[in-house]
């Protein structure tokens, strides 16, 4: 692994940033008034900050899957992204910014890799 222990935080404090908003906006989807209508929205949530967690403990493991994980991370983040960036809700908002910024670095983080 070729990767410097400042770019494996960078991406940890981003996957890590992800995973706070993506448990907030499911948190916060679950408290709107039509909660059936965000049922996709908690549904990415849950999946995105599920992603975020196995990334954070991949990278602090060093383990030899990391690029996969990562790779894989950016893909449910860009899905969490699209799903949260089509509700109005500042909180679906605000996860959807920390997605694409989690998937971004995550990206860089398996190239890097590569």
């Amino acid at each position: 692994m070729n990767t410097s222990n400042t770019s494996f935080q960078e991406c940890i404090d981003a996957c890590q940033a992800c995973l706070v908003a993506c448990n907030h906006c499911a948190a916060a989807c679950l408290k709107e008034e039509d909660v059936k209508a965000m049922k996709a929205c908690i549904a990415h949530d849950l999946e995105c900050a599920s992603a975020c967690e196995l990334a954070i403990k991949a990278m602090t493991l060093q383990s030899p899957h990391v690029n996969a994980i990562c790779r894989l991370c950016a893909d449910i983040c860009h899905a969490c992204a699209n799903e949260c960036g089509r509700h109005k809700h500042g909180h679906c908002q605000d996860c959807a910014t920390a997605c694409i910024a989690c998937a971004a670095m995550c990206l860089s983080m398996s190239e890097q890799m590569n």
